[in-house]
């Protein structure tokens, strides 16, 4: 039986031809559970940034080719939508797009007897991310990290 990370890859095959069509790009796919139901979202952007009438353009499309293909047997809810300003910056493509920019890092565990940090990113690599604060410099070991996004207010 195939899992969520197999769905999630698929869609983003199915997508990716749809988002270059209305000009937007995958920023994120999650197949998740909540409550009893599951949601399939699609995360689009763009430079100028997602619309309404891009993420119903790019869902329509979408929604088409997942009935043809019909691999997810659960029924779900498909979502599409922008990542939104706080955006989770999950992958190091985000990571790496958001170097200067001002995130919050939520930690699994107190550091420094805190879980929770603001500042602006700084670098990151495979074990580590690197943000600056108005005292310090930081490194978090990515293991550690349960959250980075970016600052609304910073």
């Amino acid at each position: 039986m195939a899992g969520a990370r197999d769905y999630e890859a698929r869609t983003v095959t199915l997508l990716e031809p749809i988002t270059e069509k209305f000009g937007c790009e995958i920023y994120d796919v999650e197949y998740v559970k909540e409550g009893s139901e599951w949601y399939l979202r699609c995360y689009i952007d763009k430079p100028d940034g997602v619309n309404i009438l891009d993420c119903e353009n790019v869902s329509r499309a979408l929604s088409d080719q997942l009935d043809e293909k019909d691999f997810i047997p659960d029924a779900y809810i498909l979502e599409v939508s922008s990542p939104g300003l706080g955006r989770a910056l999950k992958k190091d493509r985000h990571l790496k797009k958001s170097i200067g920019e001002a995130v919050e890092l939520k930690t699994y565990r107190p550091i420094e007897k805190c879980k929770e940090f603001s500042g602006v990113l700084r670098s990151f690599d495979k074990d580590t991310v690197t943000i600056g604060t108005e005292e310090k410099e930081m490194v978090f070991q990515r293991s550690d990290v349960a959250l980075i996004r970016l600052a609304l207010d910073f």
